[in-house]
């Protein structure tokens, strides 16, 4: 059974394998995140743990038995008891209520361990997986999400009250 573990170093080398085996068909759906990415990934690990450390984000990897990684389920710019949700599902995972059910499960911890109160997120609006997700986890539209947050692609804020 996948477990979500909050993101620790020694994930690094699971993180980056799910990024690469999934960087074609995360790209159909989002903008790529370019090779830059990958050629200072190390880097860039560090930078989010230590943005964890600080108290500002929280990052968590859904994590299979072979402890390969099957998905990243996020959540960043905490402010008044709010914070930002982002996640991507490997797409061997897809179709099966796996973004879903860890969405929820995160919404608890959210309230449960960081206190949040409040969770946004945003999603294009051809992401129809992600939206579909979204509106089962209980979040619901809230505004237009600006083009440039998203790629270039128009898109919708959603909103979920944890209280």
């Amino acid at each position: 059974m996948p477990e979500l573990k909050q993101l620790r170093a020694g994930h690094a080398p699971a993180v980056l394998a799910f990024e690469l085996a999934n960087r074609a068909y995360f790209a159909a759906a989002v903008s790529d995140r370019g090779d830059d990415f990958f050629d200072r990934f190390t880097d860039r690990f560090d930078a989010l743990l230590a943005e964890q450390e600080a108290g500002i984000c929280a990052f968590h990897v859904l994590v299979a038995e072979d402890g390969s990684v099957l998905g990243r389920f996020n959540l960043y710019d905490f402010e008044d008891g709010g914070a930002v949700l982002g996640y991507r599902v490997a797409q061997d995972a897809t179709g099966r209520g796996t973004a879903t059910a860890t969405v929820l499960e995160l919404c608890d911890l959210a309230a449960a361990r960081y206190g949040l109160r409040t969770l946004r997120a945003a999603t294009a609006h051809e992401n129809i997986a992600s939206r579909k997700v979204l509106v089962k986890a209980g979040f619901v539209p809230v505004g237009p999400a600006d083009p440039a947050e998203l790629g270039g692609k128009p898109g919708t804020w959603y909103q979920r009250d944890l209280t």
